[in-house]
Parts: C-alpha cells; structure tokens; sequence
C-alpha cells in the first residue's frame, strides 16, 4: 500500500487572500487536515469553499497525537498540517510531527506561503541580504536582558517576536543594552489596522507609552555596525587568484570565505572579483 504525504502548508497571518492557488488546492485534496486551532482553521476553509475534515493538532497534544496522524499517513492518507497563522513549525507547533513523520520515512512536502518575519523584514527598511530569526524573545525580565547581551555584537539584521503586554519593556531592554540602533515595530501585519513604526528605540518607545497595545508583534533590528576593513581592490584580487588556486572551490564559495576573511559585504567582494575575471578573460583572448 502507497504511504500518504504529510503537506506543511502555510496560511494567511491575517488577509484572508493571501493563500496560495497552490495551498488552496491541497487543502481540498487532502483526506484531512490536521490544524492547531480548527476554529480559526475553519475561517479560512469556508472562506475558500474547502469542507475536508479537520482534526486538532496543537502544542500541548501534538507528541501524543503525531504518532496516530502518521497511522493514517502510514495507511494511505494524505495530510495537510496548518498552524494559526503562517508557516507551521516557525514559533508554532510543527517540528515534533514532521519529525517522527521524517522518521517513519513518510514523505514531507511542504507548501511555502506567508512567515510573518519576513513581511515584517519586507516593511522594516532595513538591510535584508543578511538577517537572523529568533522567534519570541524570552518573557522574563531576567532572561530577555541576558538574552538581548548575547546578541549585541551580531551583525546582521535581527528578528523577534514578542508579546504585545511586553512590547515597551522589551523595547526599553533593547535600547539599554543594544543603544539607539534602528528598529521598526510591526503590528496586525496584512490585517485592517495594521501599522509599523521606523525609527530608534526611543522614538518607539514613545509612540507606544501609555497606550493599550494590540495584536501581534515583530520588532526588526538593526545589526551591530561592523568596522570595515580598508583593501583594495588589488589585494582583494591577489587573495582571490590565490585562493583559486589552492582550492577546488567554487567562486561563489571563495567569495563569501573572503567576505568574511576581510569583512567586507559580499557584493563588495563579487564586484572586484568579476573585474578581475573578465580582465583575465579579455587578456586570454588577446
């Protein structure tokens, strides 16, 4: 008997018209679909004319009730795996189900779709070619300043999560301890009163003081300023030539051993590497 395949597919964290075609018609061919919350799962499905059968698969069942769903996947049935909002598995239950299913060698197709991170990111204005996610940022006072120093010389632009209830606490421990770096708030993403707010932490911290806070949250940091190194353009050749020579590398993996060698963006980098090579080439054919 054919196994069934396990579907991890992504929904709206908010407009409800933001679901794929694709994700549509899984959702209606699937024999069931198991979901985190089928109250707010059920919205979605009559919004799109989807009536499959629905069963609940949250945090606080999904160890126990993983090994049953894959009973099912086992026998022949497809499934498809939804969180609330957005990508299963990203601050969401997840993980522990497609892991036993991984484990059982049930096949695990996912469905990519909405991650409130990263529309978040798309709406911050702030540099987006190298970020890091850490999910929710801890709730205790404690732990969130002691997690907050741990990241403070990272670079890249950063991601959190956070309560509303928590927003200028969390914002007040960034500005302690990060400084005044550029933040942008998001609120409601894709929803009717959705709003995000650019500037430093004390602007923000501002606009919210006194004020009920509502929905969800993500705040976008801006990443540790980084002292470049001052190479020229010869020197970052002269390392390329020789690294091509002493590896088998591929360019693009000797391009981005250099940026981090010299500290330096990677497009820097490309851009005197790919002088250097059509130079090369441009002195081979003459």
């Amino acid at each position: 008997m054919k196994q069934g395949t396990l579907y991890i597919v992504a929904t709206p964290i908010g407009n409800l018209e933001d679901i794929t075609l694709r994700a549509i018609r899984i959702l209606k061919e699937v024999g069931l679909i198991a979901a985190e919350d089928t109250r707010r799962t059920k919205i979605l499905l009559d919004a799109h004319g989807i009536d499959t059968p629905m069963t609940s698969l949250h945090e606080h069942n999904e160890l126990k009730k993983s090994e049953s769903l894959i009973s099912r996947l086992r026998e022949g049935t497809d499934i498809a795996y939804v969180s609330d909002a957005g990508t299963p598995g990203i601050s969401a239950p997840g993980y522990l189900f497609v892991n036993h299913a991984i484990a059982r060698s049930i096949t695990v197709v996912p469905v990519p779709g909405p991650v409130a991170a990263v529309a978040a990111l798309n709406a911050s204005g702030l540099p987006m070619d190298s970020f890091i996610f850490f999910g929710f940022l801890p709730s205790r006072p404690g732990k969130r300043r002691q997690f907050i120093e741990s990241v403070r010389e990272e670079p890249k632009t950063m991601v959190f999560y956070e309560s509303p209830n928590r927003l200028v606490s969390a914002l007040e421990d960034i500005r302690g301890i990060l400084g005044e770096r550029q933040i942008a708030v998001s609120r409601e993403l894709t929803k009717l009163y959705e709003e995000t707010l650019r500037g430093t932490a004390n602007d923000i911290i501002e606009s919210f003081r006194g004020k009920r806070v509502k929905g969800e949250i993500t705040i976008v940091v801006s990443g540790a300023a980084v002292e470049r190194a001052n190479v020229s353009p010869e020197a970052i050749q002269a390392r390329f030539r020789e690294a091509r020579t002493d590896s088998t590398s591929s360019t693009r993996d000797i391009i981005n051993t250099l940026s981090e060698e010299m500290n330096m963006p990677r497009k820097e980098i490309y851009r005197h590497v790919l002088a250097f090579i059509e130079e090369e080439s441009h002195d081979e054919s003459s």
